[in-house]
């Protein structure tokens, strides 16, 4: 999907699955995603062929969402800003 979009790899980098695992994935960077009409800049992972294509928490709080524990539906989020 990604490559569809011209998002080309700029390295690798290693990542712990939930199940523990250790393994490693190319990573880039999309110029502008966008969600809930939220818009960002975000590092990205290639998926390889049995992995699950998902949006994932850095991205989310790029675009400041966050998923709802009980409607299980994004929603907008406030920012913390350290003054």
């Amino acid at each position: 999907m990604l490559e569809k979009l011209g998002v080309k790899p700029m390295g690798r980098r290693r990542f712990r699955t939930i199940e523990g695992r250790i393994i490693e994935r190319y990573i880039g960077e999309a110029a502008v995603i966008e969600c809930l009409g939220e818009k960002a800049t975000c590092i990205v992972v290639f998926a390889e062929e049995d992995d699950v294509e998902v949006l994932g928490v850095t991205a989310l709080e790029n675009l400041a969402l966050e998923l709802d524990s009980i409607t299980k539906q994004l929603k907008k989020a406030e920012a913390v800003l350290a003054l």
